[in-house]
Formats: C-alpha cells, sequence, structure tokens
C-alpha cells in the first residue's frame, strides 16, 4: 500500500542550550531532520509531511530543495496536536508512518521491516526492548496484541518491569488515524494531546496492534541535550568505520576517523589517523591516506598518497600523485596522472599536468601547468590584481627556478626555464631562458649599522 510519512520536528530543544533548532543539529555532517529525510526518500514515500515550528526560517533554509509538505504547529501542544497539523495532507486509502525528527539514526531497513508488519495488522508500533527502560512508555501487550502504552510515572511495579518501550514511530491507515485524532483530548496533567491515546482507542475497537524492532537501540535514541548528540556521533562513526573496513579499507584506529557525508572507497585503501571525510568524497584502489587529513567533496584516483596534514576541498587527485605533507588544494584543483605536490604548496582553479610537481612552498592559483614541468620552491603566480583574476599558461617540460613571480596574463613556453628569482610579466617563448631580476652589487667597505645608546 502507498504510504506517506508525518516527521515531527517542532520541538525548540531547550537542553540542547542553543539558538539553532534541535533538529538541526548535526550528526555525522547532515542536520539531524535531513537525514531522516534522506532515509525516508529512499523508501519511495508518496508524501513527507515535516511538522515544524521554532526556528521556521532556519528549518525551512536547511531542507531547501526538498519535495516536503510544510505543516506548521504554532503552539507545541503535544505529539497527538503536532500529528494534527498534518491532516490535509493525509489521504484515508493511505498509510501514515509517523517518525520523530530527533532520532537520526534510524535506517532504511528498519523502516521497511515497520512497513511490513504494518501489511499484517491494523497499526504497528516500533518498540525497542532496554537494559534500562527508566523514564519511557512501556508496551502492555494481551495475547500478544499491544493493548496500550503506559508511561514510566503511571505505570504499576509490574509494568515497570516491562523492557519494552515505544520509540513514538509507528504506521496506520490515514482513515483510522484521522478518526482517532479527532477523538482525542488533553485530559491530563500536561494539557497535551498525546499520540500514543490512539493505541488505547485502536485497542478498544478490537484492532490488531504489532510491533517491528530495530537491530540497535540506537537507532531509535533520540537528542535532548549535547551528551546524547555526542554519543549519537560517536555510534554512527563507529558504524560507518565498521562498513568502510567490510568494504576493503584499513582503518589505522576505527575511533579516529570522522566521516560527514557520503565516503565510496576502493580495495586496499589505507586511512591513518584522525582523518576526517565531508560531503561527497570518493577514493580509488590502493590509496594511502596520512594522519590528520581532510578530504571535502573530492575524487582522489588509484593509487595516490595523501600525505599528513593535508586539506583537500573541491579537487580531483590523478592516478599515482602524491600530495602533501602540509599541502592544501582547494576548489577547482586538479592534479594529473603521476603530478605531485609538496610540503606547503597551495593549488586553486589549477591543473598540474601530468608528471609536473611542485615540492615546496608554492602557490598555484588559476594556472594550468604542462606535464613534466618543474616549479621551484617559493614560486608564486601572481592571479589577482585587487579587481580581476587572470590566468597563467606553462607549458610541457618547462622548469621555473626557485622564488619566481609570475604576473598573470602570462605564458611560460614549453621547454622555457625561468632563472630563479625572476619576476616574470611578459610571455615567455618555448626554450628560451627568462632572466627578470636585478644586477646584483657588491659594495665594498660596508659598515654595519650599530646598535644606538
Amino acid at each position: 500500500m502507498a504510504f506517506s510519512v508525518v516527521v515531527l520536528a517542532a520541538g525548540k530543544g531547550t537542553r540542547m542550550k542553543s539558538s539553532l533548532p534541535k533538529v538541526l543539529h548535526p550528526v555525522g555532517g547532515v542536520p539531524m531532520v535531513q537525514r531522516i529525510i534522506n532515509t525516508v526518500e529512499s523508501l519511495d514515500a508518496t508524501a513527507v509531511n515535516l511538522v515544524y515550528g521554532h526556528g521556521a526560517d532556519q528549518l525551512q533554509s536547511a531542507v531547501e530543495g526538498r519535495q516536503v509538505n510544510w505543516c506548521l504547529q504554532k503552539e507545541q501542544l503535544g505529539t497527538g496536536h503536532a500529528v494534527m497539523q498534518a491532516v490535509d495532507y493525509i489521504a484515508d486509502d493511505e498509510d501514515v508512518m509517523i517518525l520523530v525528527g530527533d532520532a537520526p539514526l534510524i535506517r532504511a531497513e528498519t523502516l521497511e521491516r515497520l512497513i511490513a508488519v504494518k501489511a499484517k495488522c491494523d497499526l504497528a508500533l516500533l518498540t525497542v526492548h532496554l537494559d534500562d527502560p527508566t523514564g519511557m512508555g512501556r508496551i502492555i501487550r494481551k495475547d500478544d496484541n499491544i493493548v496500550a502504552i503506559v508511561e514510566h510515572k503511571d505505570a504499576t511495579e509490574a509494568q515497570r518491569a516491562i523492557t519494552e518501550i515505544n520509540t513514538g514511530m509507528m504506521v496506520m491507515g490515514g482513515k483510522d488515524l484521522k478518526r482517532w485524532l479527532v477523538a482525542l483530548t488533553n485530559e491530563n496533567a500536561q494539557g497535551e494531546y498525546y499520540l500514543t491515546d490512539v493505541i488505547a482507542m485502536a485497542a478498544s475497537e478490537g484492532k490488531r496492534i504489532q510491533s517491528a524492532h530495530p537491530d540497535s537501540p540506537m537507532e531509535v535514541e533520540g537528542v535532548n541535550n549535547r551528551v546524547q548528540l555526542a554519543r549519537l556521533e560517536r555510534t554512527l562513526q563507529s558504524w560507518q568505520a565498521e562498513a568502510l573496513m567490510t568494504a576493503g579499507v584499513t582503518l589505522a584506529d576505527p575511533t579516529r576517523v570522522d566521516v560527514r557525508g557520503h565516503l565510496t572507497t576502493g580495495q586496499d585503501v589505507f586511512v591513518d589517523v584522525n582523518c576526517v571525510f565531508i560531503g561527497n568524497v570518493s577514493v580509488g584502489d590502493n590509496v594511502v591516506i596520512g594522519p590528520n587529513c581532510v578530504l571535502q567533496d573530492c575524487e582522489i584516483a588509484s593509487g595516490a598518497v595523501i600525505e599528513a596534514n593535508s586539506i583537500i576541498e573541491s579537487a580531483s587527485v590523478g592516478e599515482d600523485c602524491t600530495v602533501g605533507p602540509y599541502a592544501r588544494l582547494r576548489p577547482g584543483a586538479v592534479m594529473e596522472r603521476k603530478s605531485k605536490v609538496g610540503n606547503f604548496v597551495e593549488m586553486k582553479k589549477a591543473t598540474l599536468g601530468e608528471g609536473a610537481k611542485a615540492n615546496h612552498l608554492t602557490y598555484l592559483g588559476d594556472a594550468v601547468i604542462g606535464a613534466n614541468s618543474n616549479i621551484g620552491a617559493g614560486t608564486i603566480t601572481c592571479n589577482y590584481d585587487g579587481v580581476n583574476k587572470s590566468k597563467t599558461l606553462i607549458g610541457e617540460s618547462a622548469f621555473i627556478g626557485s622564488n619566481s613571480a609570475l604576473v598573470a596574463p602570462v605564458e611560460i613556453g614549453a621547454g622555457a626555464t625561468v632563472a630563479a628569482g625572476s619576476i616574470v610579466t611578459s610571455n615567455v617563448p618555448d626554450n628560451h631562458l627568462a632572466v627578470a631580476r636585478s644586477k646584483q652589487r657588491n659594495i665594498a667597505g660596508w659598515t654595519r649599522p650599530t646598535k644606538k645608546a
């Protein structure tokens, strides 16, 4: 049966002590609510109805571009009241999955399991068994049918011994849900409309109520403060580290790697300690990544070596290249096969041709460097005049001496040589030597300054 989803994301999250709405705090580099929406989108739901309240502008900005129905909950009057805000988008002939916006680790496989259970009953709950269920609503069963959820404070001693608890996630028919929502009351100590009250309503009608369970309790753990947020972050990272190792990656220390986005890897990849992967990162076979590296939205081809303390952002590293240590590839940097950048080299919107080298202390911006060229230490492509950016073009097998400044726009021909210490402002033809520096003068009898009294 077709199904839609209601995500409850209106809470402020006071205990987070933050101006950011709770559901926008990131786990694995992705806002919690966005992570849930991503998971739901993989299930082919007919619609996603997002119930929001606090921080509406921030929430809408964060989820911009996603196909969601925005359901404003002006006053937070309970979970039942939150679902009421989505009623206009709920059809009688579809199932409705209700999810909470602060449990970001829920897996698609678990939600598929919940949907499968609903296909055989009238109402399906996602429940979990906890070693310590203190403070949680207990699942009450009769003849294997769920008949109620009892809050901890209202439970008897016998009921408190029950370890199966409610997660707040469930699936039911749209027609049933709308009927039960109308019947909800706020006659309780909190003066709120509780969604859990529909369980007793369903049971009183003789409905069959069954449950599905996640593989890990951490899938359904919510976030109320930053301590819990950190716990979920570590859980997610441990899951991702395990997945990487299963896929053929060697991690020097699985507890010291962070994946904050989507990382794809080939075989026999080695990742040293304290590496961070952000956004969409692709790593080929036999890649070695040294310690303390940050890779963001980049592609690393097979056989490349990324030395320690290097940063690669929105760049492409070709086969068998070497980067670093202490190198920085900024957006638009492209390293072709077997090229090399060394310590304290920075590239931006520049292409380093096959076999070309820039080994030390160099800035290459808005440049195209031909194959097998050598860029000496301290070389700078002066690409910015304070208003406009201009390009530097260096031909194949050129040699740029140390401490040279290439003032763009300028072209250095194939096989050309630029003498060390030159400031090049005009084009250099193929196979020419360019010397652009002041003539040295040696002054005899020079007296060094002395310190004034």
